[in-house]
């Protein structure tokens, strides 16, 4: 008994490293490039169009290989296509800081955001699949690894490329990245021995698949709420009947501008700094830093608050009021106080937990919590990959940041009335009833 308990205990410690190093690499690559944009602008010319595009890549990636990835998945293996999207990163990251020009640097970019957008699909079920029995545990472990992820690179991109160079700034986190390959590798050769061994002599137990499946089941609903795109394909049929929900657009539009204004500040809020409050590059990228770190705790407080207290209205309304707080300080006192705006802009991060948590809680079945997440993310990607490329493309007709920064405000504004639908306490399937009849 001991021999065979040995080998599990020591791919579950494998997994765990393997997990939080990819959790840490699939934010730090979103959050890393930014802060020495000018750096790079030194060396060869960014436009705001490269700048837009990069930004947009994100949410692109994100949609596209969240629906081709669990096909791989299906085809080839979780741990195999781990190791192919880890890969995917790590060179790409390092592709990034050899870059000669906008276009190398956009195609590096766009390398690392499609290793992004496999891993963020594949990182929850990795956590269920080995952590069964410690589900929420890893949950909240690599989702703050995440969190801690977004706020780390800027806080030091900026004194590295100083001190080092753009590249080296770039560069390094590829490392962290090729690094988390070592855990998956070692893995995927442990259990290839492993299965070679056991081929000749291996038997089920009566009632052990059952047992397998029934626990699957049990922590479906934990999984869906961890991130994006689930890898179960959607039933066609509840799909369809989601275009007809008032509930399932409101989610989505909750949704489309938490990524808008994650995906929009992580490309352009270093350079807003700079031109609209009068920054150091240094000081902009510490306060990018700021806007990150304030997603922490909403990452821990929000889904409790929820699930919890049935507090979905009060969060939203108030992620709404701190991003209109930071918003009109920035349009109006730039120059005073702009690590408080900076802090009030980054509570609206309060909105993307929220949006995770009802993708599970407006859904009675794992099926139909399937097909919302499907509906709802691949709806507000395609919102949140216009918004970058949009930006820069006002500032460069206005030479301004006013029209941008008032287009933000819009986008908070203009999601309130969904803010106020996703706030009803009933499930998709109540609210098709309502409407046509029975589910």
């Amino acid at each position: 008994m001991t021999s065979r308990a040995q080998p599990l205990w020591r791919g579950r410690a494998l997994a765990l490293i393997g997990i939080v190093l990819v959790a840490f690499s699939l934010r730090s690559a979103v959050a890393s490039l930014s802060p020495v944009i000018d750096h790079i602008a030194e060396e060869f010319t960014v436009s705001s169009v490269v700048v837009g595009l990069i930004g947009a890549a994100p949410p692109v990636c994100f949609a596209v290989f969240g629906l081709l990835t669990p096909m791989f998945e299906r085809r080839f293996g979780l741990e195999r296509v781990a190791v192919v999207a880890i890969g995917l990163i790590a060179a790409g990251l390092l592709l990034r800081g050899l870059a000669v020009d906008s276009t190398s640097l956009l195609a590096a970019t766009a390398v690392v955001f499609a290793g992004v957008g496999s891993g963020n699909v594949l990182l929850p079920p990795l956590v269920k699949k080995y952590f069964p029995d410690r589900l929420g545990l890893m949950m909240t472990v690599y989702s703050t690894t995440m969190a801690v992820s977004t706020f780390v690179p800027p806080l030091v991109a900026v004194p590295i490329a100083d001190s080092a160079g753009w590249r080296v700034s770039l560069g390094l986190w590829g490392v962290f990245a090729a690094i988390a390959l070592v855990p998956w590798v070692a893995m995927l050769l442990a259990h290839r021995t492993d299965a070679v061994a056991a081929a000749p002599t291996t038997s089920r137990t009566p009632g052990s698949s059952d047992a397998a499946e029934a626990a699957d089941e049990s922590f479906d609903a934990a999984s869906m709420a961890t991130g994006p795109i689930a890898t179960t394909p959607a039933n066609p049929r509840v799909f369809g009947r989601l275009w007809r929900l008032p509930m399932a657009w409101s989610i989505a539009l909750v949704f489309a501008s938490s990524s808008t204004i994650a995906y929009v500040s992580f490309a352009w809020l270093p350079t807003i700094m700079i031109d609209v409050g009068g920054v150091s590059p240094a000081n902009a990228g510490l306060l990018l830093s700021l806007f990150g770190l304030m997603g922490l705790p909403c990452s821990l407080l929000v889904p409790i608050l929820i699930v919890r207290f049935q507090a979905t209205r009060p969060v939203f309304f108030s992620a709404i009021a701190s991003g209109l707080v930071g918003l009109s300080g920035m349009l109006f006192f730039p120059t005073v106080g702009m690590p408080l705006w900076v802090a009030f802009f980054g509570l609206a991060a309060a909105l993307f937990p929220l949006a995770l948590v009802l993708l599970s809680i407006r859904a009675r079945t794992p099926e139909s919590a399937v097909a919302l997440s499907g509906f709802v993310q691949s709806i507000g990607y395609a919102v949140a990959a216009v918004f970058p490329l949009l930006i820069g493309l006002l500032h460069d007709a206005t030479d301004s940041w006013l029209i941008p920064l008032w287009l933000l405000v819009g986008v908070l504004i203009a999601v309130i009335p969904a803010g106020w639908i996703a706030g009803r306490r009933r499930t998709i399937e109540e609210d098709w009833e309502r409407r046509h009849g029975r589910w």
